[in-house]
């Protein structure tokens, strides 16, 4: 059996997943684009090596900032893993969906051509992919993702197929209005934990990495050490980065995957646990 669990940040994901693990007896393999480097710690809510009870965890901690490490390495990893251990329950969790899609579906990476759409401007960019998909997603300040968009040579919409047959999709929610507080707490206690001696020390050791100027909690500190903003508003970014992300990991998980969804419980977490586990039952006759 593979649970896959997943949600926006700030969910509960978490305390969930080893819950099911001690449950079901399962490993848990990680999907989180900034989880998989080592010394990013705070800023990535890495799970902490105590609250792990024992369970084995994979994909966490497998990269140096210096390295790279893509979707397309993501997948072979995820499927390699699928595969040693398919005589055991598994759990997969985390928030990066395009990481859950490339590996459980048959994903294909398009082929792209390699236009110079640097005449354009965005507004002129955004129309363009407009006509392609009028519900794409992209915010029209996003250049970069505008000319990917453009220059994917398959820009045809087609569903993934399911590749394994003993799959379960759950998710964990919230009503905004308590998950963008939760979002905004958890980054004060970020702080609290040290985020920006983290961010200091990983920017002086790997001062070219790309996940550092591009992972959410470490773009905006390294900002302020650039002194290019204040560190309250490196904070306040972080907070409206986040609850912007978490906004688009909904659309992700709505749009690619059938997911069955449940409200956190925060008061009583058991409930919330009890409740996917009958699920889960229902789902597998047992």
């Amino acid at each position: 059996m593979i649970i896959c669990l997943t949600g926006p940040t700030g969910v509960g994901k978490t305390k969930l997943s080893i819950m099911l693990a001690h449950k079901y007896n399962a490993i848990i393999i990680g999907a989180d684009a900034t989880q998989v480097y080592q010394e990013l710690d705070i800023g990535s809510a890495k799970i902490k090596e105590e609250e792990k009870e024992g369970v084995p965890h994979f994909l966490i901690d497998i990269k140096s900032p210096k390295e790279s490490y893509t979707v397309y390495d993501y997948q072979k990893d995820l499927r390699d893993l699928l595969a040693k251990y398919k005589n055991q329950n598994i759990i997969i969790t985390g928030g990066t969906g395009l990481y859950i899609t490339a590996g459980l579906y048959d994903y294909k990476f398009s082929e792209r051509y390699n236009n110079d759409y640097s005449s354009y401007t965005n507004e002129e960019l955004y129309a363009m992919c407009k006509e392609i998909d009028e519900n794409i997603d992209i915010h029209l300040n996003n250049r970069r993702r505008l000319e990917n968009y453009l220059n994917k040579k398959d820009k045809k919409i087609v569903e993934p197929k399911l590749l394994y047959d003993n799959v379960i999709f759950i998710g964990l929610t919230t009503d905004r209005d308590i998950l963008y507080k939760r979002i905004n707490e958890r980054v004060e206690e970020m702080f609290q934990e040290g985020l920006v001696e983290e961010v200091k020390d990983l920017y002086q050791k790997y001062p070219t990495s790309r996940i550092l100027h591009s992972a959410i909690g470490y773009k905006e500190i390294i900002a302020y050490l650039e002194n290019k903003i204040s560190l309250d508003a490196a904070k306040e970014l972080i907070k409206k980065n986040s609850r912007h992300y978490a906004k688009r990991q909904y659309t992700w998980f709505n749009n690619k995957m059938h997911i069955q969804f449940f409200q956190t419980n925060f008061n009583d977490f058991n409930k919330t646990y009890e409740e996917v586990i009958k699920y889960i039952e229902k789902e597998t006759n047992c």
